[in-house]
């Protein structure tokens, strides 16, 4: 009873949820997504394009009947995959690009489609059960406009994100979220940099053990034979040197290179967020200076209009309160997570790199004698 409630209307274990591949169908890819029955007997197999994830996430943003939907952290949804490896493909996906066979972009969408599941708000949202459960397309289904949209469009000439907030609380939050996403947001790029450098340093190690195999000579004298045996054994380390840098860049990518792009995007759509709740305060603080200045006759009218205003404006911000601690709690994991992996994964690495280093250098040891 106690896994019906958490889970509301959705019959499959969010953390059960697995995107296992990526298949190219033609210029496009199609996503296999695997989840546990909730009662236990048997699994649900799909395959989702990248427009059906989007689909879904407008269905998500489309939930006006959720009181203080605008309050929501919506899991964020990775940017459209390309299958060019092109310069401006890498700076949008960047980690989530460099995957084999799209290992890394796969993990993202599983994670993303985890996070919605696991949200008591989102995952009674009978398109996500769909989505999951449901062998046909979910895209063919027409969704209705999205209220962010039709906020968006009623705010316009009043976007002001530097506008002084009435909540300290808030504030505060605007405040670390602005420091903060500038920060995940250079780390991502930084670490980016050192597993595309690991990667050219292991391409570069190739060619040098292809060119110590070319320095091998085949006659018959002792000096000859000798230069050519040190030659295959140096080819051998310097191999050796290309497989860690593509292991150590596998690592980097697959477990922190994962955890800093998925918390870029989560400070991102905390920024979204925030800048929603923002958007409300200032309609709210509008139509409170139309009532007072309201002639009588539209008294009654601007009032009520004030007082809707005021009770969308604290259910956001109930809501928001509540999305913050579950993200500060929940995503602080996530990376916490992702760093213990890393380690582990690395050190892993480096002791058996190590022990191939020792092999090689008893072989020189024995090349001497």
């Amino acid at each position: 009873m106690m896994e019906e409630d958490r889970e509301g209307l959705l019959r499959v274990s969010a953390h059960t949820i697995r995107v296992t591949e990526a298949v190219r169908d033609g210029d496009s890819l199609t996503f296999i997504v695997i989840s546990q029955k909730l009662s236990g007997s048997g699994e649900y197999h799909v395959a989702r394009t990248h427009e059906d994830f989007e689909w879904l996430q407008q269905c998500l943003f489309s939930q006006e009947e959720v009181p203080g939907v605008l309050g929501v952290i919506f899991p964020p949804l990775p940017a459209k995959p390309h299958l060019n490896a092109s310069t401006k493909v890498l700076k949008q996906l960047g980690f989530l690009v460099m995957g084999k066979e799209w290992c890394t972009y796969c993990k993202a969408l599983e994670i993303y489609l985890q996070q919605v599941a696991a949200n008591t708000r989102l995952n009674k949202n009978k398109c996500l059960e769909n989505f999951l459960t449901s062998s046909d397309a979910p895209g063919q289904q027409r969704v209705r406009k999205s209220i962010f949209n039709r906020l968006s469009q009623a705010v316009e000439g009043l976007r002001k994100e530097g506008h002084k907030d009435v909540d300290d609380f808030f504030q505060t939050e605007r405040d670390n979220n602005f420091t903060l996403t500038g920060c995940s947001k250079s780390a991502t790029e930084r670490f980016l940099d050192v597993v595309l450098t690991e990667q050219k340093l292991a391409v570069a190690c190739g060619h040098l053990s292809t060119c110590l195999h070319l320095c091998v000579e085949q006659r018959d004298d002792g000096t000859a034979q000798a230069f050519s045996q040190i030659c295959v054994k140096l080819s051998e380390v310097v191999d050796l040197m290309k497989k860690n840098f593509e292991n150590v860049a596998e690592n980097n990518l697959s477990t922190l290179g994962l955890g800093l792009d998925l918390e870029t995007r989560y400070q991102e759509a905390k920024k979204e967020m925030l800048y929603r709740r923002t958007c409300k305060l200032v309609e709210l603080e509008t139509a409170s200076k139309n009532a007072e200045r309201a002639k009588p006759i539209r008294k009654a009218a601007m009032d009520d209009l004030k007082m809707k205003s005021e009770k969308e404006f604290d259910q956001i911000s109930g809501v928001a309160k509540q999305e913050i601690a579950r993200f500060h709690s929940v995503h602080v994991k996530l990376l916490h997570q992702a760093l213990i992996l890393w380690c582990e994964k690395q050190l892993e690495t480096a002791k058996e790199t190590s022990a191939s280093y020792s092999q090689h250098l008893q072989a020189f040891k024995d090349l001497g004698e």
